[in-house]
């Protein structure tokens, strides 16, 4: 049977651009600055897209993004990828991985997706939490920081490998089920010109938090940000003897 899937994409900064912070320390300066789908997101729109292809059926691939109408821009970029059709949650308000979590909770029970595939993190709070809030709220077995995905045949579970300290873990879920992605699981692909074309005409459902019944009630507030102090250049030496004597005397690390 065809599967669908639910792709949470969340709106960035471009990893490669010089990030300034506001003179209050309040946000980010946005002039200048690109931004993208988050990297783990996109490794979980393409896992999505390599399972479809796969199983060589009508799959149906959703990409949800939350915010204002700026992750729109994110949505059409998961369309031109592959994604079948958009969903837009409307918030004009600062989020927190409460809100997030607790919004996704309430897109799941409209749209009955089969699994959900998502980032483990965003690169800008590394927050680690989304995933797993999401599928406690829907009571959802999980799976993260995946390394590797196989969906069983008759699609009652999926054996996942996971990124662990000690190297892989291989684990057995029941579907439905909630996954996030590690950097390892696959590289994405580019967005082609026709499909990018293609993905103008593709659809994209706006909601808010109030059709969804959701309450905005954020239980994380960011005070300011602080760019990390600079770094000092590191130093050449000439032998072993140097180096033991420079982390003994001057490093206090021996």
């Amino acid at each position: 049977r065809p599967l669908k899937f639910l792709i949470p994409v969340k709106r960035v900064p471009d990893p490669d651009a010089t990030i300034k912070l506001t003179s209050d320390g309040s946000g980010i300066v946005t002039d200048h600055v690109s931004f993208v789908i988050s990297q783990l997101d996109e490794i979980a729109l393409e896992e999505a897209l390599r399972i479809r292809e796969g199983r060589g059926d009508e799959s149906e691939i959703v990409a949800v993004s939350i915010g204002g109408e700026e992750v729109v821009e994110q949505i059409r970029t998961a369309l031109a990828m592959g994604a079948d059709r958009g969903l837009f949650v409307r918030v004009e308000k600062p989020l927190d991985p409460h809100v997030v979590a607790t919004a996704l909770t309430k897109v799941v029970e409209r749209e009955q997706p089969d699994l959900i595939i998502m980032g483990k993190q965003s690169p800008e709070d590394d927050s680690t939490q989304v995933g797993q809030l999401l599928a406690e709220h829907l009571g959802w077995p999980q799976a993260t920081f995946l390394a590797k995905l196989t969906l069983e045949e008759d699609l009652t579970g999926a054996v996942c490998e996971r990124e662990v300290d000690g190297g892989i873990e291989t684990i057995r879920v029941k579907l439905p089920a909630v996954f996030t992605t590690d950097v390892r699981l696959n590289e994405p692909r580019y967005a082609s010109l026709p499909m990018i074309m293609k993905a103008r005409g593709k659809p994209i459902d706006e909601v808010s938090l109030d059709e969804l019944g959701v309450a905005y009630a954020p239980v994380q507030h960011i005070h300011a940000l602080e760019l990390p102090p600079g770094r000092e250049a590191g130093v050449m030496v000439e032998s072993v003897d140097e180096l033991v004597d420079k982390l003994r005397n001057e490093a206090k690390v021996l």
